[in-house]
């Protein structure tokens, strides 16, 4: 248990930072669009860069990643389903896809296979499952979504392939996967240079959503400048729908892990240890990520912040349950 607590401890207290910043002024009134930005702009894709450039691309054929893959399926389609139910756009049904089925493989997922799983090689095919299959097929549908007219189907075409040259996370998550591929290693500065934006990544996501929890809501939440063209600005809601907020939580933090888990032991027999990396990676919570690019997007933002707080909150339970009734440490 010390272990988890260990490992939530920094989300909890860089989002409290975001929230006092926020609360004080501190940062001034646009702080939490602007700190999106360079998340997404710029911390976000040199982070991608680095991890997936010096991860060997053979992680992805290990068997138990397929039970990841499965409960990942699963907890994505119920939280379509969801968002169908509610009569959300097409955008904030992706974004529900995300908060019930996107975990936290980075900040969080790192230190619990580090201390939980004892090795956190794990979390590097999960890792890149997320940011070189999913995350191109979540942003593919946001910018295609977002417009303020439905495009033809050349244009959406041509807005498809272009898509990686004008997002750039998809891009930095590419260049690692050609870097990788090919065995290539940037020079020593330029190396460090995107080590150090890199490592700004987390924390600054993290501060965003402390700082979107002082944010009045029902002001503009409208996509800035530069994020998929025509997106309209809406007005946020006071709050999600609580119903739907719950089924995301349900779903991310208890329904994937469990099918992670059906799928592991039924189907793929796995043993014990990539049995537990499969159950535990799928238990983490939701990515602030989600929030994120709900933010930029104006696609269910408030949805997204609450989904990544409380699936924070309840997974502390779950993980612990998990690890501890698998033989975790």
């Amino acid at each position: 248990m010390g272990a988890l607590v260990a490992a939530f401890a920094p989300i909890w207290v860089l989002t409290a930072v975001g929230w006092l910043a926020g609360r004080t002024g501190l940062l001034g009134a646009d702080a939490e669009g602007v700190l999106s930005r360079f998340v997404f702009h710029v911390a976000m894709p040199a982070a991608l860069f680095t991890v997936v450039a010096r991860t060997d691309l053979a992680s992805f054929a290990d068997t138990w990643v397929l039970a990841f893959v499965a409960g990942t399926a699963v907890a994505s389609l119920l939280g379509l389903l969801a968002g169908r139910r509610t009569g959300r756009t097409a955008a904030e049904r992706t974004v529900a896809v995300m908060a019930a089925g996107y975990v936290n493989s980075g900040n969080l997922g790192i230190p619990v296979a580090a201390q939980v799983l004892g090795d956190a090689s794990f979390v590097a095919p999960v890792l890149l499952f997320q940011v070189l299959l999913v995350t191109p097929v979540v942003l593919a549908v946001l910018d295609a979504t977002t417009g303020a007219a439905p495009p033809s189907p050349g244009e959406r075409l041509r807005r498809l392939a272009l898509l990686p040259l004008r997002n750039p996370v998809i891009l930095g998550a590419g260049l690692g996967a050609l870097f990788s591929a090919a065995d290539w290693q940037l020079p020593g500065p330029l190396a460090h240079s995107a080590d150090l934006l890199g490592a700004a990544a987390v924390p600054a996501a993290l501060v965003t959503l402390g700082l979107s929890l002082h944010t009045p809501l029902g002001t503009p939440s409208g996509t800035p400048p530069g994020i998929a063209p025509g997106t309209p600005r809406g007005i946020a809601p006071q709050r999600p729908e609580r119903g739907e907020l719950a089924v995301a939580v349900l779903v991310k933090a208890v329904g994937q892990p469990l099918a992670a888990l059906a799928a592991g032991a039924l189907l793929l027999h796995l043993p014990g240890p990539q049995l537990r990396a499969a159950v535990l990676l799928s238990a983490l919570p939701t990515a602030q990520n989600v929030y994120v690019y709900a933010r930029l997007y104006g696609a269910a933002p408030v949805l997204a912040r609450s989904a990544v707080l409380v699936s924070t909150v309840l997974s502390m339970l779950t993980l612990s349950v998990a690890a501890w009734s698998l033989g975790g440490g």
